[in-house]
C-alpha cells in the first residue's frame, strides 16, 4: 500500500526531472540553456496544474508525464518540441489550462500537438479507455496531423503498460488487448523496435501470465549457459575484427519472451528446440558512404570462419524494410552444432533499428531536428491520410483492414525508367498503374514484366521491371476491385463505376417503375430492399444501371414476387461445430458422424453451470467458445453476443479484437469453486512410430491419471505418428499433468493443447 509522504515525494520528482535533463544533454537533444528552461516552464506548469491529482497506484500524477518524457528522450530521441508535449500532454484534459495559454507560451505546434492528443484521449471511455471502431478514424485523423502525436501516444501507452498493475484485472486485460490490437502494429510499422518488443512482453504477461513466467523462468535458467556460449563465440570474430582494425561494437542478446513463445506456437515446438534463441550484433562505426560495403566485407569476414545457412540470410541494406530497417542478418554453424544469429549493421543503421523513422532525422542536413523528423514519417502519414480519403467500409472493417495494413510485408518493383514503387505484397498490375497515376490504371490493358506480356490479374514480385500497356478504348471491369489490393486502386475503380451508374440511374428507375406497375406495385425503400436481398445486389444504383444494361429482365423481377408474393431469404449461416476446424486435417476424426458431434456440444452443455457471472447477466445463456475451449482454471472472460453469454479462454486470439473493439459487450466471468466436473479437451501429438506406443497412451491416461478417453486418432507416415487425443479432463492442472507425463514418453517429439 502507498504510503504519502510529500516532503518525501518531493525530492523525488526533482530527481525525476533532474533524469530527464541529464537525459537531454547526454543525447545531445538540447544545446542551449533556453532549451531547458522552455522545458523547465513546461514542468513547472504541468506540476501545479496535476498538484492535487494521483494515480492509481497513490503516488503524484506529475510521475506520469515525466515519466512519459523520459521514454521520449530515451527510446525516440524527442527533442525540446517532444518534450514539453510530453509534460504538458494531460494539462489540458485533466486541469483548467487551456490550448490558447499552452499558445501563447510554447508556440503553434505545440498546442496543435497536444490538442492531437487531447482528442485522442476524448474517444477513449474513462472507465475502460477502451477505443471504440467508429471513432477509429478521429484518431488517426489526430494522428496523421503530426508524427509527434503518434510518438507521444506511444510514449504514453508505454507507461501506462508498465504501470498496470495497479489496475484491476478486467481493465489489464482492456487495456493489453488493446495495446495488442492496435499500438504494437502501429510502433512495429514505424519502425520503433524497442517500443514493439516491450509492449509485446507486457501485453503477454497480463493477458497469458502462465506461458510468459514459464518461458522467462526458462531463460532465466539457461542464462549462465548461454552468456558463456556466447563469450567464447564472439572471441573469434572479435579476434578477426580486431587485426582487421575496425572500429566496432559486440553484443549478444537474447529474443524477447514473446517471440520465443510465437515461435514454439507456431512450429509447435520446445523451448530447446529454438536454436536462434539468440542473436550476436555486430556494429561498425564506418562513415555513411562506406556502410554498404564494410557489412559485406565483414559478412564474409563471418562466412569465412563459420559455415551459413543458405536458406538464413537477408539483405535488408540493399532493399530496405518499409520502416527503414537496415541490416544484414544470417545464420551460421558453430563447432559444437549449434546455429547462431548474426547481424551486421553501421552505428547509423542500429539507431535507426531501434528508433525506426524517428531516427533518421540524426542523419539529415540543412533542417532543424524537428523539421527533419517530421518530414521522415510524411511519406507514411500519407499513406494513412489516403486510407481515410479512400475509405468506404464500415467502422470496423475499417480499424481491421488499417491494423493489417500495418503488418503487410512490401514489394520493390521498377519502372522502364528505373524508379522505384513500392507496393504491398500481393499487388497487381492494375496496383502498379494505379500507384503511377489514375487515368494509367483506368486504361490498363496488362503490362510487361520483365519483357513479359502479362495480364491485369498477374500478382507482381519483388525486382520485377513493370511497364504498363494501356489503351483509350480500355474502359474498367468490375471483377477489377478484386483483382486490385491497394486501397487507392479499389476506391478510384468503385469512384469510376459510380459515375458511370449514376448516367443509368434514370433510365433503370424508369424501367423498374413500369415492371411494378404491371403487378400492382410501386417503388419504395421496402421493396427495393427485397429486391436487392433476392437479386443479391449491394445496392440500388447498382439494381437500376443492371436494369438499365439488361442484366436484370423483366421476368427476375417478378418471380422475385408472383411465386410466393416475398423475396427470397438469404441462406442461414451454419456454424462448425467444436474442434471441427482443429480437427480436419486427422481424416478418421474428420469423418465424425452428427450424433458424436451432438454427444460432444451436450457434454459442453453439463459443463455451463460452472462459470460465474455477474448477477444482472444470470439469466443470459452461457455458451463455451469453439475457438479456444476454455476448461477449469483457465482465465475467462465473457462476450455478449445477442441473447447469449459466449465465454472465450483471456489469450484466445479472437479475444483480443473482442477486448479492443467491442469492450461494452464485455462480462465479468470465473470458474465456481468446488465443482466437480469434466470438460472434453483436445491433445495434439506428434511422436516417433513404434510398438506398443497406442498402448502406452491409454495406460497413462487410463490407468495413471484415471481420465476417461473419449477417442484418440493416429496417423502414421515415415515412421512419424501424428495424432488428436479427445479426453474429459477436470481442470488445466489434470490437463497439464498429462501433457507433462506424455511428453516423458519414449520417442515423443511434442505434445500440446489445442
Amino acid at each position: 500500500m502507498y504510503v504519502i509522504d510529500k516532503e518525501k515525494e518531493e525530492i523525488e520528482i526533482q530527481a525525476k526531472y533532474d533524469e530527464l535533463i541529464q537525459l537531454c544533454w547526454s543525447k545531445n537533444l538540447i544545446s542551449t540553456k533556453k532549451d531547458e528552461n522552455t522545458i523547465y516552464r513546461a514542468f513547472i506548469i504541468s506540476k501545479n496544474a496535476h498538484s492535487s491529482m494521483r494515480r492509481k497506484s497513490g503516488e503524484p500524477y506529475i510521475f506520469h508525464p515525466l515519466s512519459v518524457a523520459i521514454i521520449a528522450v530515451q527510446e525516440i530521441g524527442l527533442g525540446v518540441t517532444g518534450v514539453v508535449c510530453a509534460l504538458l500532454h494531460d494539462v489540458v484534459e485533466d486541469t483548467d489550462t487551456s490550448l490558447s495559454d499552452l499558445k501563447s507560451i510554447f508556440g503553434d505546434r505545440v498546442a496543435r500537438i497536444i490538442d492531437g492528443l487531447t482528442k485522442i484521449d476524448n474517444i477513449f471511455d474513462t472507465q475502460t479507455n477502451s477505443i471504440q471502431a467508429e471513432n477509429f478514424k478521429k484518431i488517426l485523423l489526430a494522428m496523421a496531423d503530426d508524427v509527434y502525436v503518434i510518438f507521444l501516444k506511444l510514449c504514453d501507452r508505454l507507461h501506462n503498460m508498465r504501470t498496470l498493475d495497479s489496475m484491476p484485472s478486467a481493465k489489464q486485460l482492456v487495456i493489453s488487448s488493446e495495446t495488442q490490437y492496435l499500438y504494437i502494429p502501429i510502433a512495429h510499422r514505424l519502425g520503433l523496435y524497442s517500443i514493439k518488443t516491450e509492449l509485446e512482453e507486457l501485453v503477454m504477461k497480463y493477458t497469458n501470465p502462465q506461458a510468459y513466467n514459464h518461458i522467462k523462468e526458462l531463460v532465466e535458467a539457461t542464462q549462465g549457459d548461454r552468456q558463456t556460449f556466447i563469450d567464447d563465440f564472439c572471441s573469434s570474430i572479435r579476434e578477426l575484427l580486431d587485426k582487421r582494425g575496425y572500429k566496432y561494437v559486440l553484443s549478444g542478446r537474447v529474443k524477447s519472451i514473446y517471440s520465443i513463445w510465437r515461435k514454439m506456437e507456431k512450429k509447435r515446438i520446445d523451448f530447446e528446440e529454438i536454436y536462434d534463441i539468440f542473436a550476436i550484433r555486430i556494429i561498425i562505426d564506418t562513415p555513411q558512404e562506406e556502410e554498404k560495403e564494410e557489412c559485406f566485407k565483414i559478412y564474409s569476414l563471418i562466412t569465412s570462419l563459420f559455415h551459413p545457412n543458405p536458406e538464413r540470410f537477408r539483405d535488408w541494406i540493399t532493399v530496405p524494410k518499409a520502416n527503414g530497417y537496415e541490416s544484414i542478418h544470417t545464420t551460421v554453424m558453430t563447432p559444437s552444432g549449434r546455429w547462431v544469429e548474426v547481424q551486421i549493421r553501421s552505428k547509423r543503421m542500429d539507431i535507426i533499428a531501434e528508433k525506426g523513422m524517428a531516427a533518421h532525422f540524426l542523419y539529415k542536413e540543412g533542417l532543424s531536428k524537428d523539421d527533419v523528423q517530421t518530414n521522415v514519417a510524411d511519406n507514411w502519414l500519407a499513406q494513412i491520410r489516403e486510407i481515410l480519403e479512400h475509405n468506404e467500409k464500415n467502422a470496423l472493417d475499417f480499424v481491421d483492414y488499417f491494423k493489417q495494413s500495418l503488418y503487410t510485408k512490401e514489394i520493390y518493383l521498377f519502372t522502364p525508367k528505373g524508379k522505384m514503387i513500392t507496393l504491398p505484397a500481393g499487388s497487381t498490375v492494375i496496383d502498379f498503374a494505379f500507384a503511377i497515376h489514375t487515368q494509367l490504371g483506368l486504361s490498363c490493358m496488362g503490362a510487361k514484366v520483365n519483357s513479359r506480356v502479362v495480364s491485369n490479374k498477374y500478382e507482381l514480385k519483388s525486382g520485377e521491371q513493370v511497364q504498363i500497356l494501356s489503351s483509350r478504348k480500355m474502359v474498367p471491369e468490375e471483377d477489377w476491385i478484386d483483382i486490385a489490393k491497394t486501397q487507392r486502386a479499389k476506391a478510384e475503380i468503385k469512384k469510376y463505376f459510380r459515375v458511370q451508374k449514376r448516367k443509368y440511374q434514370f433510365e433503370g428507375k424508369n424501367k423498374l417503375a413500369e415492371i411494378l406497375a404491371d403487378i400492382n406495385m410501386e417503388i419504395t425503400p421496402s421493396i427495393l430492399g427485397q429486391l436487392r436481398v433476392a437479386l443479391n445486389i449491394s445496392t440500388d444504383l447498382d439494381l437500376y444501371f443492371q436494369l438499365a444494361k439488361d442484366k436484370i429482365k423483366r421476368d427476375d423481377i417478378n418471380k422475385c414476387f408472383i411465386k410466393e408474393n416475398k423475396p427470397k431469404k438469404a441462406p442461414w449461416l451454419i456454424l462448425a461445430a467444436p474442434f471441427k476446424q482443429l480437427l480436419k486435417p486427422l481424416s478418421a476424426v474428420a469423418n465424425k458422424t452428427s450424433n458424436e458431434e451432438n454427444t460432444l456440444k451436450d457434454k459442453y452443455q453439463n459443463n455451463i453451470s460452472n462459470i460465474l457471472l455477474d448477477e444482472k447477466y444470470e439469466h443470459h445463456d452461457i455458451v463455451i467458445a469453439d475457438c479456444c475451449n476454455p476448461i477449469q482454471g483457465d482465465d475467462v472472460v465473457g462476450f455478449i453476443e445477442d441473447d447469449k453469454i459466449v465465454v472465450h479462454r483471456t489469450n484466445c486470439p479472437k479475444v483480443i479484437d473482442l477486448l479492443a473493439t467491442h469492450k461494452n459487450k464485455v462480462v465479468k466471468a470465473k470458474w465456481r469453486k468446488g465443482e466437480d466436473v469434466s470438460f472434453l479437451t483436445a491433445i495434439q501429438m506428434v511422436a516417433i512410430d513404434r510398438k506398443g506406443l497406442l498402448q502406452d497412451l491409454t495406460r497413462i491416461i487410463s490407468q495413471e491419471m484415471d481420465l476417461n478417453i473419449r477417442g484418440i486418432t493416429l496417423e502414421t507416415s515415415q515412421g512419424i505418428g501424428q495424432g488428436i487425443i479427445m479426453v474429459y479432463v477436470n481442470d488445466t492442472e489434470s490437463l497439464n499433468g498429462l501433457i507433462e507425463k506424455l511428453s516423458a514418453l519414449e520417442g515423443m517429439e511434442s505434445v500440446t493443447r489445442v
